[in-house]
């Protein structure tokens, strides 16, 4: 974890700028955001033993698949505390498989980031080669910390990469999941509906969402979809409102954000991704230049 003064990061951070990008670790700057700020949150938080970020006690490296969730559902917890009562948190997540008693991951042409000197234990309970499904145990554990969870999407990746197994079919989609703080919530249906086949009428946006993966040279890996973050970001707030992204990465969230008229504070542990969220978004919105 990153050793730093969380409550001066928030303060130092200036919530009316367009864009805001905090530098910390997420469990610490949380702690230090007053109750019901943001409007909308939306994130996709690291997967369990897929990518080494390089930090001890990081989110994601756990030796325990249990660790993991409830390490996420803490945070979650805190990003429902500084989410207004009529706010959506959209959360992003992929299944992975048992490591099949493997202990590293080898480095791969096609997905850098992806190479690590660890890999956990297969989770008690589970088998070589199992499918966990950690994105619904993860969706029921913060269904029981109090979220209403309203919305399983599918993300359809059209362009996914390509997999050589032989004895199962390619993974091509991944969740996103919409959570509610209360049961009742703001939802701007009709600023994402979609054309009817024939194009002379409109209907409800559907829960399958055919989008490309989006590379993104600075980080050596596929981000977040602008495409993904878009309707999310139209659903849950109007122009002005402010959103939130406790894992900014690369920033995407905050180019969308911007880009649609909203304000944005995301918060990231590697000081490469806050330059490289701050250069994006500037780049993206040159007279955003003032971006905290």
């Amino acid at each position: 974890m990153v050793n730093h003064d969380a409550s001066h990061e928030w303060q130092s951070a200036d919530a009316t700028q367009p864009v805001s990008v905090i530098h910390g670790d997420t469990r610490e700057v949380l702690r230090s955001i007053p109750g019901e700020t943001f409007q909308m949150a939306i994130t996709s938080p690291p997967y369990w033993g897929v990518r080494d970020y390089g930090y001890a006690g990081q989110i994601g490296a756990e030796e325990r698949l249990e660790d993991y969730i409830a390490t996420l559902t803490s945070v979650f917890r805190e990003v429902r505390r500084v989410l207004k009562n009529d706010g959506l948190f959209w959360l992003n997540t992929a299944n992975c498989y048992t490591s099949d008693g493997r202990k590293w991951r080898d480095s791969d042409a096609k997905n850098k980031g992806r190479a690590m000197s660890y890999r956990p234990d297969t989770p008690e309970g589970l088998k070589p080669k199992d499918l966990i499904g950690i994105p619904w145990l993860l969706a029921f554990a913060l269904q029981q910390d109090g979220w209403f969870l309203r919305s399983d999407i599918i993300w359809h990746k059209p362009n996914c990469q390509p997999e050589s197994v032989r004895d199962r079919v390619t993974v091509a989609h991944e969740y996103l999941f919409m959570f509610s703080k209360s049961e009742h919530y703001t939802f701007h249906q009709s600023a994402i509906v979609e054309q009817t086949a024939d194009g002379k009428g409109q209907k409800n946006k559907r829960s399958v969402w055919s989008i490309n993966t989006e590379p993104f040279a600075e980080a050596h890996y596929a981000v977040f979809p602008k495409a993904l973050v878009r309707p999310c970001v139209l659903a849950s707030t109007q122009p002005g409102d402010l959103v939130f992204d406790p894992f900014f990465g690369s920033g995407t969230v905050g180019e969308v954000a911007s880009e649609l008229g909203r304000r944005c504070v995301g918060v990231e542990l590697k000081p490469d991704y806050v330059e490289i969220a701050k250069r994006r978004v500037r780049k993206a919105q040159p007279e955003f230049a003032g971006i905290a």
